[in-house]
């Protein structure tokens, strides 16, 4: 979701913020635009579409030090030019970017602004008007900026220029995600550590309701209420070679390919000798609760249903699985003991975090398994488990959703053995098995495309049915295909369809069924013929050991609770296909964020 960069500094700043941008692309967006600040002012360029849209409308003639910019997704307004970022106060002193959501800003509109024309339909622009207008009244800009952040209610991570103040960028953040990137002669911002790891890797975490002054020399942190505060920067584990695509015509396909790589790190990250394991406090803490609350969205809620299985199946804990953004407003009863997971690729989730903050008010401890380490999940939790996938820039994600799957089988493994569970097989070892398999999958691609041209070509909506440990793949491989193809595809159990959604089998329906689980390897056999006799064109995806005569594809064998790293990869790679053949934007779906940071 939306992105923002500033940079302060001596260099032209243009290009360093239009580079920036660009490495934001992958979070989604519909519009974008910068404001650089010289002796003569600011100046704003901004447009709806990509940022190849914004360079062609900034003027190489304007050059200056000190700027901000934005990537929008709509939330407010529709996408156009006008609710676009930067957005600018009546007066034209104050020009501002804001990430996340002002729930309270029609009121403040109501209260304060009621004599100023408005010119876009943004809760933003609201902010900008009253730091403005509090200036008017014989505040300084940092007085003014602290008096609009204690009225505003919701969240925020934005920047602000003052057109009488060339030398600083006024930054403030809650719940939205922003970091200040520091170097010599210069310091930037950012939403994200990869935007800005062109020119630094050292960057300063922000606390929510925290007022920072950017100048090029200097970074100054407090609290809202003016305490100062003193943070140490931290050098950002990222490689800017993983974050481009090299020859690979897509992220997706990138990143689809670097799964085999991602699980073998996986095994180096948490080997512990001959075996895996996890931290001991990690341990200590899944051992002692009576019952593990999955908390997700999306696909890390997916990956969590199979985590459910690797905890309760290996470890023997009761694990409940809940959707973030229910969670929060409908919390169930809870256990005596319980311990909080929270799965976030980004651990930026909006919807997430707003359980964790809640949790932690009641004492219970969380454990974070994301991609990103100081993400917000990864700081606010007690403990985190790093999914060691790499850089993922595609929207649709796929290595991250494998390695979700693989950690959490790690510690559900690492914590059977803390409890004295006596275990039957190896993983470390199946988990070598696993990226073998999914190796010999990806070098399998041209099936998959041809796989997606008879079964995709003209189909308008597609059905995937598993049971057991495939139901949950299903669920997922669904998600795939809508989110990049458009096809309106669903996941269910296989049991599920005849009580009434075999109602939509038509002549030619398109059924993609898994068979990787032993014991019901029959019903769901009997499921695809119950849908082959109402006309579907069905596609058996069988492990192989229980192929049969027709089935179209075959995958490896792996054991059976590895089973959903493997019947995931096919599924990824169909939906990648068919999202071609049809000309989509692979890397970024319409209307689709990678990082969701607004509820």
């Amino acid at each position: 979701m939306c992105g923002i960069v500033g940079y302060n500094g001596v260099l032209d700043a243009k290009e360093i913020l239009l580079k920036g941008l660009e490495k934001l692309e992958y979070r989604g967006y519909d519009s974008a635009g910068i404001a650089v600040h010289n002796e003569e002012g600011v100046t704003v360029f901004k447009e709806k579409g990509r940022i190849a849209d914004l360079r062609k409308a900034v003027d190489g003639d304007v050059e200056a030090a000190v700027g901000i910019g934005h990537t929008r997704w709509a939330t407010h307004g529709v996408p156009n030019r006008l609710n676009a970022h930067p957005h600018t106060s009546a007066s034209g002193r104050y020009t501002l970017v804001h990430n996340g959501v002002i729930e309270n800003y029609h009121l403040l509109q109501k209260a304060y602004l009621k004599g100023i024309q408005m010119s876009s339909d943004t809760d933003t622009e609201v902010i900008v008007q009253l730091i403005d207008l509090f200036a008017k009244e014989g505040l300084s800009t940092l007085e003014a900026f602290r008096k609009t952040l204690s009225l505003v209610h919701g969240s925020y991570a934005l920047a602000l220029l003052d057109n009488e103040d060339v030398e600083t960028i006024y930054v403030a953040k809650n719940k939205s995600p922003l970091l200040v990137g520091v170097g010599e002669d210069f310091n930037v911002i950012a939403s994200d550590a990869m935007a800005m790891l062109q020119v630094t890797d050292q960057f300063i975490e922000l606390h929510d309701k925290e007022v920072v002054i950017v100048r090029k020399d200097k970074v100054e942190i407090t609290t809202l209420n003016g305490r100062v505060v003193e943070r140490a920067p931290y050098t950002a584990q990222l490689d800017a070679s993983d974050i481009e695509k090299g020859t690979y015509p897509h992220y997706m396909l990138k990143e689809m390919d670097e799964q085999p790589t991602v699980i073998r790190k996986i095994i180096q990250a948490y080997e512990q000798g001959e075996d895996v394991t996890v931290d001991a406090d990690i341990l200590k803490a899944l051992a002692e609760a009576d019952r593990l609350y999955i908390i997700a969205a999306g696909t890390s809620y997916h990956a969590g249903l199979i985590g459910k299985q690797y905890f309760e199946k290996i470890a023997g804990i009761p694990v409940e699985v809940h959707i973030s953004s229910e969670f929060g407003y409908n919390m169930p009863l809870l256990s005596k003991k319980p311990l909080f997971i929270f799965i976030s690729q980004s651990g930026e989730t909006a919807d997430s975090r707003q359980v964790l903050v809640k949790i932690k008010e009641l004492g219970y401890k969380a454990l974070t398994v994301t991609n990103v380490q100081g993400s917000t999940l990864s700081r606010e939790a007690d403990y985190t488990l790093l999914l060691h996938a790499g850089p993922e820039i595609a929207v649709a994600s796929t290595k991250a959703y494998v390695a979700q799957v693989a950690v959490l089988a790690v510690a559900a493994y690492a914590v059977a053995k803390q409890l004295g569970m006596e275990l039957d097989f190896d993983l470390k070892q199946e988990l070598a098995i696993v990226a073998n398999g999914i190796q010999t999958i990806i070098d399998s691609k041209d099936e998959m495309e041809q796989i997606a041209e008879d079964y995709l070509k003209i189909a308008r909506n597609a059905f995937f049915i598993g049971r057991n440990m495939d139901f949950c793949v299903s669920l997922e491989g669904a998600l795939k295909l809508k989110e990049i193809s458009y096809i309106q595809a669903e996941g269910f159990a296989g049991g599920e369809l005849k009580h009434g959604t075999i109602a939509l089998i038509e002549e030619g329906t398109p059924v993609f069924a898994l068979a990787t689980q032993k014991g019901v390897a029959l019903n769901i056999r009997g499921n695809v013929k119950e849908v082959v006799a109402r006309g579907a064109n069905a596609c058996i995806i069988a492990m192989e050991g229980m192929e049969e005569e027709g089935d179209r594809l075959v995958i490896p064998s792996v054991h059976e609770l590895l089973t959903p790293l493997v019947s995931v990869v096919p599924l990824q790679l169909i939906s990648y296909y068919a999202a071609l053949h049809r000309r989509c934007d692979v890397d970024k779906p319409r209307n689709l964020a990678k990082s969701v940071t607004v509820e």
